[in-house]
């Protein structure tokens, strides 16, 4: 089977604009998350979000991608272009040294897409009329269009394609982007997700679901608390990331530099409930099976970090460390250090798993595990009729640590009941 290698990353997020920026502020332990400024949230109980912060789209491209484009694209299609291009010059790619273009797919993730074109149109349809609705609105705002407009931006000839898969959506494009390079369907992927969702509409729809946290708008950067006995929610984040996806032959004919290796992915479908996930776990704790097995991880005790989907909220966190313990066993899960990175940046929705699964191959290459942030009091505190655990793991409280990382997991979970789960390893640049 093929080897697939990561050789560029391009992230975007509350805690930086840019991969060095964002993943230092990540390593430090640096929350992004604050007070929302994009628009008024007096009129909502959570007031807090991981924002993207003095994002320039006009900046964006560098030559690759103009200001009349930036100016007619939502906000999440302006954040994908961003971090394509920063990947793909991180990669090595250049005008006069860049791979058959035929041979390049794109591949996103998005949740929602341009949800504010949707807003502002509806005002204008309600106030004004159908006929002063923007002739750009539906381009600007269906989710395909963030690889669309990558691969516009790029030159991009190969498969151009979306997932949607509510909060796994970007780590089940991820998945597809590696089985279409060990197919031989593509050289090159340029594969990711981006999300821009923090809007009065969204915030008010989570927050009618009693999902989002609330009791932290004065101390924004407490809010989100994964696996700790006093969480009461997740905090929205907004941003994308990118990672460039070669063939080991491909990497290595051009001499390219690798963070790891994309070496497995397994998914499942709780088929349990449209929100909640199955408190069992059975269905995250196959998609770890598969994808391990996918990845030929015969030995468990290889994994040494595995980047938590820890939303902070009370079913999430309970069902996943129920479930790392299930495939681990109880002292083979203790081994390991979990981290929940959205304690930083919030959740991404549908960007979330590429951006954690940047975080998981810089903390692969770098031999670092970045921390849980706000992790003050352990949830020892079970009600065995539901059949819950302890949250007595290594969750990599608040500071992070160095280790050797041979196997790195990250595990995204979204609505509908869908588990997606990646496999990174320890790779030589070629």
């Amino acid at each position: 089977m093929k080897k697939v290698l990561i050789t560029g990353i391009g992230m975007l997020c509350a805690n930086g604009n840019g991969k060095e920026a964002a993943w230092a502020n990540i390593k430090a332990g640096k929350s992004g998350i604050g007070r929302i400024f994009q628009f008024d949230a007096s009129r909502c109980t959570s007031q807090v979000a991981g924002e993207v912060k003095d994002f320039d789209a006009y900046a964006i491209g560098s030559g690759l991608l103009d200001k009349k484009a930036a100016r007619h694209m939502a906000r999440f299609s302006q954040f994908a272009v961003a971090s394509a291009v920063e990947a793909w010059k991180d990669a090595g790619f250049t005008d006069e040294n860049k791979p058959d273009m035929d041979r390049v797919a794109t591949l996103f993730g998005v949740g929602i897409g341009g949800i504010e074109v949707t807003g502002e149109n509806y005002k204008i349809l309600f106030d004004k009329g159908p006929d002063r609705v923007s002739p750009l609105a539906v381009p600007e705002l269906i989710p395909n269009e963030a690889a669309g407009n990558v691969s516009i931006a790029l030159g991009a000839k190969g498969p151009c394609q979306v997932v949607v898969t509510a909060c796994a959506s970007s780590t089940d494009a991820l998945g597809v982007a590696l089985d279409m390079i060990r197919a031989g369907r593509a050289d090159v992927v340029v594969a990711g997700g981006a999300e821009a969702c923090v809007t009065e509409f969204v915030v008010g729809g989570f927050m009618k679901e009693k999902a989002l946290a609330t009791k932290f708008n004065d101390t924004p950067e407490k809010a989100c608390r994964p696996f700790n006995a006093d969480r009461d929610g997740f905090v929205i984040g907004e941003g994308a990331a990118v990672l460039i996806l070669e063939s080991e032959e491909h990497a290595k004919a051009r001499g390219a530099r690798v963070y790891a290796e994309l070496a497995g992915y397994g998914a499942t479908s709780d088929a349990y409930h449209i929100t909640a996930p199955d408190p069992s776990g059975a269905g995250a704790v196959k998609a770890i099976e598969i994808a391990l097995k996918d990845a030929g991880v015969a030995d468990k005790s290889t994994v040494d970090y595995i980047n938590a989907h820890g939303t902070s909220t009370r079913l999430n966190d309970q069902m996943e460390t129920k479930a790392f313990k299930t495939v681990f066993g109880e002292e083979g899960a203790k081994k390991i250090n979990v981290s929940s990175t959205k304690s930083m940046h919030g959740h991404l929705l549908g960007a979330t798993g590429a951006l954690e699964a940047a975080i998981t191959a810089l903390a692969v290459k770098e031999g670092f595990v970045p921390p849980t942030i706000n992790y003050e009091k352990p949830d020892l505190e079970i009600d065995a009729t539901k059949g819950e655990v302890p949250l007595d793991l290594n969750y990599t409280p608040n500071v992070g640590v160095k280790r050797d990382i041979r196997v790195a997991l990250s595990s995204s979970l979204g609505f509908g009941g869908h588990n997606s789960i990646l496999v990174f390893k320890k790779a030589i640049s070629c």
